[in-house]
This record gives structure tokens, sequence and C-alpha cells, in this order.
């Protein structure tokens, strides 16, 4: 594993608080906070409603742009861009992989048909350490 493969799976060590960017449907930009959580192979996943906005631009346009890594700006921590390939799937296996109690507030349980997971497949992260004004990049 390469140093900086490493050093993002360090921040994205447990559930993240990421802001995701889709492209609307009339070509804007729109964010949203999401709660993702990452595989040993950097994919993101987060819980999300099969009918939600984030879907319909999603199934127009998959370029999805996600950031995270800072809770605190009083403790300022290396933070990641992610360019990304927005999957939606609702694979019985990955909505059951993905559920937590948490998404009882949401979802009747993995099964609920509204529940889906958002897979977004990064292919370029910049890692912004505090080291120095030029993020490390990693591409897919």
């Amino acid at each position: 594993m390469s140093d900086i493969t490493a050093k993002i799976k360090e921040v994205l060590n447990g559930p993240q608080l990421a802001s995701l960017a889709t492209i609307t449907e009339d070509g804007k930009p729109w964010v949203r906070y999401v709660m993702v959580f990452a595989d040993d192979d950097l994919t993101l996943r987060t819980a999300t409603f099969l009918g939600s906005k984030k879907v319909s631009h999603i199934k127009k346009n998959a370029d999805v742009h996600l950031t995270c890594g800072v809770s605190s700006l009083q403790e300022m921590k290396p933070y990641l861009q992610i360019q990304a390939r927005g999957e939606i799937s609702t694979d019985p296996e990955e909505k059951k992989a993905l559920w937590n109690d948490g998404l009882k507030t949401y979802f009747s349980g993995p099964d609920d048909p509204n529940f889906a997971v958002l897979k977004s497949v990064p292919y370029r992260i910049e890692l912004q350490d505090m080291t120095s004004m030029e993020p490390k990049v990693w591409e897919r």
C-alpha cells in the first residue's frame, strides 16, 4: 500500500461527515451533508432515499464530489477532496452491510423499499495535510 493510500485511509477511518456535491438536472451544483463509510478499496457508501434529489441527479450525471476529514476548525486535520462516480444500489446484501441502528429513524429496516445505498467510487483524491499548500494526489 502506498504512503498516500495509507494516509487517506487514516482520514476515512470510521464514519465521516462529508459534503456531497451532485449536478442538478439543469446543470447546477447541489451540495448536502451525508455520512459516509469507506471500504478498503476507498469506495464510500452512504444511505439514501431511493426517491431523493441526489438519486435523480446521479441517474442523469454520475459525477460526484465529496469533501471530508475536518470536523472542527479548532483542530485542523488532513482533509480530502474526492472526485468519484456515483452508483445507486438496491442490492439486498449491500443494504444489509450498510445498515446500522442510526438509520431506524428514516427506514423501517434494511429491506425498506425506499432505502438505497449510494456508492461513490473515487477516481481522484486530493489529500491536503497542512504540511504544504500542494495536495498529495491519489488516482485510480
